[in-house]
């Protein structure tokens, strides 16, 4: 394929994936002007929430300023102060990763990766530039230069995964870019690359195995807490127009929540204000926010709850058994450390996925108290480290012994033919 086309389709593409995150935030604010305003007050206020909606999902702070009024009724310190919220939702996030990653493996399999994702991510920063200019007024503002990079570098990651797995997937693709990293990986030892790359998988494939294991635990709080998120709704009285908002909120909110839960099974745990905790060692809330869906928040957890940091242990014992078993066959000249500098490898991998997802799911979600909202990104991280470098390395070292034993159990049954 032409290389203009593939920069056009992928342009086409990512300026798609931005109308569609823009209008899932847009459709139930214009639901709220027909229903509740009866189309009688200026519209453009309502797509200047939905941009601000849309860039804060992407990471972008939204300073705020709110009327007197509003101030007096939270009744918080600083309620009546500008005060940045920095809490990303990221739903918003999800869904341009998931668009990016389509276009990067397009652009990777019609030879042209570098070509398809710049134009997706110029697209994103011009999308991100425009929104940033138009959503600041007086009530909320933006820095231009996080509208401008923030949204662009959250595609950056969709189209880099894309396009480096379907590098990684057809060896024989075409593709300028791929074939200049495989080239530069055949420079390195096969040794060293083979290591790297079973890091990489049993590291990552625990971390989003906490995560799977979170969202089920996410899945029954809800299912046995629904009445009291159906009670909180209901005192909100937000109708059915408001109510659709705060659902579409909700699902935004939704990665943010089982991140924090997936921290909240390792340990750390997550704060929803300050001086507040929430984990299996104990829960500490003062007031919090009135969003239904936290009324799904874990309780205090028994004396047995130290037992799901057996999760990550087990996911990195089982990760490190099978890709190891997988590698390559062992021989007498590898080295006896290398499935603990691979189980290390993958103890930094998973650190580094939970440890950046938990930063970036908290932040400030108001004024005074609210302002330190989810996980310790630092603790998680370590805890992370700690359990998946254990279970791998135990589970590297278990599946390299069983290698040995099992070529030194066909050595001695190999009949002898010489006799």
């Amino acid at each position: 394929m032409r290389r203009t086309t593939i920069a056009l389709l992928a342009a086409l593409e990512a300026a798609v994936a931005a109308l569609i995150g823009l209008g899932v935030a847009l459709v139930p604010l214009l639901v709220v002007w027909a229903v509740h305003f009866g189309l009688a007050v200026d519209v453009s206020s309502f797509f200047r929430a939905a941009a601000d909606g849309w860039l804060l999902g992407h990471g972008v702070d939204v300073v705020v300023q709110l009327d007197e009024l509003t101030a007096a009724r939270i009744a918080l310190p600083g309620a009546g102060d500008p005060f940045p919220i920095t809490i990303a939702l990221l739903g918003f996030a999800l869904l341009t990763v998931v668009a990016g990653r389509r276009i990067g493996r397009r652009s990777a399999a019609g030879g042209h990766s570098i070509t398809g994702s710049v134009a997706a991510v110029v697209v994103y920063a011009a999308v991100g530039g425009v929104l940033g200019l138009s959503a600041s007024t007086g009530s909320a503002a933006v820095p231009f230069w996080q509208a401008l990079l923030l949204p662009a570098f959250v595609m950056a990651i969709g189209v880099v995964l894309g396009a480096g797995l379907e590098t990684l997937r057809e060896a024989g693709a075409g593709d300028l870019a791929g074939g200049w990293v495989r080239a530069r990986l055949g420079d390195l030892s096969p040794a060293l690359v083979a290591s790297v790359r079973q890091a990489t998988r049993i590291g990552a494939g625990a971390a989003f195995g906490v995560l799977a294991v979170a969202g089920v635990v996410v899945a029954v709080l809800i299912a046995v807490d629904y009445a009291t998120i159906a009670g909180l709704a209901q005192a909100l009285g937000a109708g059915v127009d408001g109510g659709l908002l705060l659902l579409v909120a909700e699902l935004a909110f939704l990665p943010n929540f089982v991140i924090w839960v997936a921290s909240w099974l390792l340990g750390p745990g997550f704060a929803i204000g300050t001086g507040t905790t929430v984990a299996p060692g104990g829960t500490v809330l003062g007031q919090i926010p009135g969003i239904p869906l936290l009324g799904a928040l874990p309780g205090d957890a028994p004396a047995s709850g130290v037992l799901w940091l057996l999760v990550p242990v087990v996911l990195g014992f089982v990760g490190a058994w099978f890709v190891l078993r997988a590698g390559s066959p062992v021989d007498e000249h590898d080295p006896w450390w290398r499935p603990v500098a691979v189980g290390a490898g993958a103890a930094f991998v998973a650190a580094i996925v939970l440890g950046l997802l938990a930063w970036w799911s908290g932040g400030a979600i108001g004024p005074g108290r609210l302002a330190v909202v989810g996980p310790d990104a630092w603790a998680v991280a370590l805890v992370t480290a700690a359990t998946v470098g254990t279970g791998a390395i135990v589970g590297g070292v278990a599946a390299r012994v069983q290698q040995r034993t099992g070529l030194a159990a066909a050595g001695t049954s190999r009949p002898d033919l010489g006799r």
